[in-house]
């Protein structure tokens, strides 16, 4: 079945992997990679922002045998509950955990910065403001990322962050310059816990500030190539109303970082639509007009290709909270890790890209939660 299927996906043209960001909530990535390995699908391209851009990182920036042990040893790393008493109710553990990752800090990840939490008017300076330091995350990605590998291992890596001075997204891209460790922790600078990093003079946060579901690079990369995209959703974007404060900061968390991928994508179905269309029409036109050099610049503007997006969408586990991407128990990292590999190990069974499509569709969206396929609406341009 592996090679069956590695066949067919490669027929799609290149596998994209795209990560969200979310914390803890990363180690869902780990499960649905671990899937995609043991399928025999191997990405030709990894893009994420702040947790997705470091699981990303330890992708891209390991041989691919190594890759499935390399995001163990992380997320084994930066468990936080080695010390938390066992026998305690589940909300006490909670609590207990939160408030050791908050006054101590996650092991391996991040410590506090006293000078932060003595007084927010401190001077820190620019590259220190945060209430948290992560010199020990610094430390533990370059034991396990290999950056030339990274650079140089056929994978590529796209990572996002947001500019301080100006507030746009920026994508590093090892397609487009060599990468380093700080382009992974600026991804990842989620202010103001953690501070800024500077790259080529400029300060940088973390990309999930702006485009926290990075798809775009996708859709708007030049050139343009057929693609089959596992876009991860750890965030859920759909949810019902709260009721109380503690499920309105729960909800509000969710709706933040979803980061308007709905109306990306159908955004993005829309446009691949009228591409598909003007292509087709061109088409329709006499052989001298499409020689026409206006004629011809306005043709430029139909494509052919065609994008089959797959939506894996985190499902809810039980007893989440607004505390979920701080996480770092071993219980929910197993937990989350296991929900994303039994995710995709379904959604790789149903094989969506499988159903016919309307032949003007560009931008195939399929749509799964919890392993389960999610109809979608068609999206006609108009």
């Amino acid at each position: 079945m592996t090679i069956s299927l590695t066949k067919e996906v490669s027929a799609l043209g290149q596998t994209v992997l795209v990560l969200q960001g979310g914390g803890a909530l990363g180690a869902y990535q780990v499960g649905v990679y671990q899937a995609l390995h043991e399928a025999g699908i191997t990405p030709d391209w990894v893009i994420g922002t702040s947790i997705g851009a470091i699981n990303a990182a330890l992708i891209a920036g390991s041989k691919p045998g190594d890759r499935v042990e390399k995001l163990s040893d992380f997320w084994s790393r930066v468990q936080n509950d080695q010390f938390v008493p066992a026998g305690m109710p589940s909300w006490l553990t909670t609590a207990t955990r939160n408030l050791m990752s908050i006054t101590g800090g996650v092991p391996n990840f991040f410590s506090p910065n006293p000078m932060a939490f003595m007084s927010p008017h401190n001077n820190l300076g620019p590259e220190e403001a945060g209430y948290y330091q992560v010199k020990a995350l610094r430390r533990t990605l370059g034991e396990l990322v290999d950056l030339d590998q990274l650079n140089h291992g056929g994978t590529r890596i796209t990572v996002g962050a947001s500019c301080v001075r100006t507030a746009e997204m920026r994508y590093f891209d090892s397609r487009d310059m060599p990468l380093a460790l700080d382009h992974i922790l600026a991804s990842g600078a989620l202010p103001p816990a953690f501070p800024a990093v500077r790259i080529e003079g400029e300060l940088y946060w973390d990309g999930g500030i702006l485009s926290n579901t990075p798809v775009e690079v996708v859709f708007d990369d030049k050139p343009r190539r057929d693609s089959l995209v596992f876009a991860v959703h750890i965030w859920n974007p759909h949810g019902p109303e709260p009721e109380t404060i503690w499920e309105v900061m729960n909800r509000q968390k969710d709706v933040q970082y979803s980061s308007r991928a709905v109306s990306h994508i159908q955004r993005q179905r829309q446009i691949h639509r009228m591409r598909h269309i003007i292509a087709e029409l061109t088409k329709m036109l006499p052989e001298e007009k499409r020689r026409d050099n206006h004629i011809s610049e306005l043709a430029s503007y139909g494509c052919l290709t065609r994008m089959h997006v797959v939506r894996l969408l985190a499902p809810v586990l039980d007893h989440e909270d607004h505390s979920k991407d701080i996480d770092f128990s071993a219980s929910g990292i197993r937990r989350r890790r296991e929900a994303g590999y039994r995710d995709t190990m379904e959604t790789l069974e149903k094989a969506p890209w499988r159903a016919p499509v309307d032949e003007l569709e560009g931008f195939i969206l399929h749509e799964a939660k919890g392993g389960q396929m999610v109809e979608t609406p068609a999206a006609d341009g108009r």
